[in-house]
This record gives structure tokens, C-alpha cells and sequence, in this order.
């Protein structure tokens, strides 16, 4: 099969949707299918790419570490036609998705579309940032399900809350998949002794973006807390970001800071071996569509304690791979990291973490997109103009440019529907329901 896929994020870019992304290329490919992937051109990106067409773009978007792609169709649609799709896989439900609903459309594919991310938690790094802004990120991913073939949920909540913003009910949950042998291998002394960590000490780590959206106030009161209680534990933190500064303020205040350990960011068996520095995985976001850092850390062999948010309560069990915390409580999540600090507490709990990472194995997650493509396909696509010349191929590009004035066209009825409610403002001119199916002009 080959797989046509579109991404924001990706190489060099460390987060949880270019390493799935990632994960799911190579292990499709050893699968011995093959995937074309459209991405941003990025500083540092490596130099040599088998099947990756890098697009323009502005790096490092209002400051944050995400880049804005600008796709220009010439870049993208002689490779698409020398490559010769079976499927679209959209990672976005904006810029580059766009671009893949408009190859979708042109090229007669199913397209299917991930939904990674919960984009109302990420509205702070465009500029006028407000709850109109945030409905208007959840009616744009809404919308663009509606365009699409299937869609992939990363976890049960995922898929239960798409659902009931009355997304495309055509949805299957695949979670991103983890190198589950590969996590398991590790080393942490090295990290430790490089850190000043003796080889005995309890380690309560945290690893991820070190931004807003990922809760990190609470989760540094709730860990600086326990390590008061706990005068020989440390806290280990992988990763960088604005929410640094936060998490040592914290520190300080808690006069635990010489217990505090920063590695920045780390990739490969670096990373992998972070994790074996540590004794407990600690994570407190809400914006998680499945929380892949709690399947490594559970490769790993570490429990997790966590606050019960979606994509990570289906992961975390309560009593069994780790402690679920209910809301944002931080005397519990400080005693419930307090009572693992002894290794008889931990052992059963990390014992059933390595069984609970078994079923994120990347092959069997790998397996599962595969399905969902063929599905995609089976149920067939529209009839396309692409492979015929002159008119008939300005013709589909026309037609998918008529098929995102109608998805703008619901996203901007949706929009004004939630602000004014039924009743809609008198500037707002009549809508005729057959608009629905119209089609566009010939």
C-alpha cells in the first residue's frame, strides 16, 4: 500500500506528534509498505530524507516551537503523482491538512485524519487568545472530520469526546505506538551519577514540553511537596520549554531546589536511559490525546502516578500499573508519590506497567492504521479528473477548492451558531439547507 501522509510537525522537532508520526512511517515501511510524507522545512533537519518532501515554512511560529507551514501546490503534486497514492493520512486539521483534504479531493482518495491534539489547550500561542478562540479550535477539528473518510482517535476518551461535539461517528481508536523492547533497555546511572544523584536515592521524574498546557505548576507543587517529606528523594526533568522557570520557582520556595535536576531535551538511548534514572513517572496534563510519555515510562518499567485526564485514565489503572489522581489535588498526588518511595510498593506496580506497555507495542499500533486504511478504501472514494489533462485537471482542483469553501462555509455557520445560539445576528444572511449539496459551478 502506499500511504500518503501530511504532518506540521516532524524532524527535528521533538513532541508527541512527530515522534508518532515517525514511529508509524518506519513501521509501516518495515511492513514493507511505503509512505510519502509531506512536512515543513525545518532548521536542522537531517540532511539525508528517503521519502519525505520537506514544504516551506515560518519556524518557530509567535516564539513557540512550532513552525507555520506554507505549502506551495507545485512543491507537493509532482511528487504525489510520481508516488501514486492509495490513501491520504492526515496528521492536522489545518495548514498541511488542508493541503492533504485538497490532495484527497483531487487525487479521488479516502482521506483519514488523526485527531493528536486537543487545540483549544494551545490557543495561547496565537496572538488574541480567548474562549472565542478556543471554540473556534474545536469547531475547526470538528469540521474537518466531517470531510474525512475516517478518523483515528488515540484513546476511548478521545474518541468518546469527538463524539459528543458530534464529530464523524466514523471513528477508530489507535493508539501511537511505543518501542516497547527498546524502552526496556536501559540505563539510568549514568544520568545519576552525572546529575549527583546517589545510586539509592527514590527519583520521582517527569518527562515532555515544558509548556503552559501541560499543567506544570501543579505538578512541581505536588512533587516539591513529597520531596519535602522525603529529605534523600529528587526530582529529574527531561525537556525544555518557557514552563522551566515555573517549575525551579518552585523548587526554591520548597527550599528543594538542590534536588532538582534539569536534563533539557534528549533524544534516542539518552532519553531511553533518563527513564531508567528515575523510580516513578510523574504527569499531571490535561491537553494529552493519549499521554504517549506514560507508555514509555511504562516500557520502561516505571508506575505512573497521574491525574485522571483523557487519553491517560485508559492508561493509567488505579492500584495496579500506578496511583490516578481525580482532579487536581495536591495533597494527593504528593502522598500518592510519598507512599511509592518504597521500593516494596513500587515493585508489584512496575511489574504490571511492562504488561499494561505491551498493548502500545508501535508493530501492533502499526497494524491497527492499517486497518482502518483499508477500510478507508474498501468503501471507496470519488471519482477523480487527476489522471486525465487539460480542463479535466483544472476541473478537480476546482472541485477541491468548492469542497473547502464549503467545510470554511459549516465552520463559519458553526462559529455563529455557538456565539448567538438559534437565534443568529441580523447581519447574518439566510442559509438554504440544499447549499449542503450543491454543486459547484460548471
Amino acid at each position: 500500500m502506499n500511504v500518503l501522509m501530511f504532518t506540521n510537525t516532524y524532524l527535528p522537532i521533538v513532541g508527541g506528534v512527530s515522534e508518532s508520526v515517525q514511529r508509524l512511517k518506519v513501521q509501516l515501511e518495515r511492513a514493507e509498505h511505503r509512505v510519502l510524507l509531506a512536512a515543513p522545512r525545518l532548521d536542522g533537519q537531517p540532511r539525508d530524507e528517503q521519502d519525505v518532501v520537506r514544504v516551506t515554512a515560518v519556524q518557530h511560529f509567535n516564539g513557540s516551537d512550532f513552525s507555520l507551514p506554507v505549502p506551495i501546490p507545485g512543491q507537493l503534486y509532482d511528487a504525489i503523482e510520481v508516488f501514486e497514492p492509495d490513501v491520504v493520512h492526515s496528521h492536522h486539521p489545518f495548514l498541511l491538512g488542508d493541503t492533504a483534504a485538497r490532495a484527497a479531493v483531487i487525487y479521488g482518495l479516502p482521506l483519514v485524519f488523526t485527531h493528536h491534539t486537543l487545540y483549544e489547550h494551545y490557543t495561547h500561542y496565537v496572538p488574541g487568545d480567548s474562549p472565542r478562540m478556543q471554540r473556534f479550535a474545536r469547531s475547526l477539528a470538528i469540521e474537518y472530520t466531517l470531510m474525512c473518510d475516517e478518523v483515528i482517535a488515540p484513546s476511548d476518551s478521545i474518541r468518546d469526546l469527538l463524539l459528543a461535539r458530534e464529530a464523524n461517528p466514523r471513528i477508530s481508536v489507535v493508539p501511537s505506538g511505543v518501542d516497547t523492547v527498546r524502552f526496556a533497555l536501559g540505563d539510568g546511572r549514568e544520568w545519576r551519577a552525572r546529575l549527583g544523584i546517589p545510586d539509592g536515592a527514590y527519583v520521582i521524574g517527569h518527562l515532555g514540553r515544558l509548556a503552559q498546557e501541560k499543567n506544570l505548576a501543579f505538578l512541581a507543587e505536588a512533587v516539591c511537596r513529597a520531596l519535602v517529606g522525603l529529605p534523600e528523594a529528587h526530582f529529574l526533568v527531561v525537556g525544555e520549554g518557557e514552563a522551566r522557570r515555573d517549575i525551579q520557582a518552585v523548587a526554591e520556595a520548597r527550599g528543594v531546589a538542590g534536588r532538582l535536576h534539569f536534563t533539557g531535551r534528549l533524544q534516542g538511548q539518552a532519553l531511553i536511559d533518563a527513564y531508567h534514572a528515575m523510580d516513578v513517572f510523574a504527569f499531571a496534563s490535561h491537553s494529552e490525546t493519549q499521554g504517549m510519555v506514560v507508555a514509555e515510562a511504562m516500557a520502561a518499567g516505571l508506575p505512573v502516578v497521574a491525574v485522571a485526564a483523557p487519553g491517560v485514565r485508559e492508561v493509567v489503572v488505579e492500584g495496579r500499573n500506578g496511583r490516578l489522581i481525580p482532579v487536581d489535588d495536591l495533597d494527593a498526588m504528593a502522598e500518592a508519590l510519598a507512599t511509592l518511595a518504597a521500593p516494596d510498593a513500587r515493585a508489584p506496580l512496575a511489574e504490571e506497567a511492562l504488561e499494561t506497555a505491551a498493548g502500545y507495542d508501535e508493530a501492533r499500533c502499526a497494524a491497527r492504521c492499517l486497518a482502518v486504511y483499508r477500510h478507508a478504501i474498501a468503501r471507496g472514494g470519488p471519482f477523480t479528473y487527476a489522471d486525465e489533462g487539460g480542463w479535466e485537471r483544472i476541473r478537480s482542483r476546482l472541485g477541491a477548492e468548492w469542497q473547502m469553501l464549503r467545510h470554511r462555509g459549516r465552520l463559519l455557520r458553526h462559529l455563529v451558531q455557538e456565539e448567538w445560539g438559534q437565534e443568529r445576528p441580523a447581519w447574518w444572511p439566510g442559509h438554504r439547507e440544499e447549499d449542503e449539496t450543491e454543486a459547484p459551478p460548471k
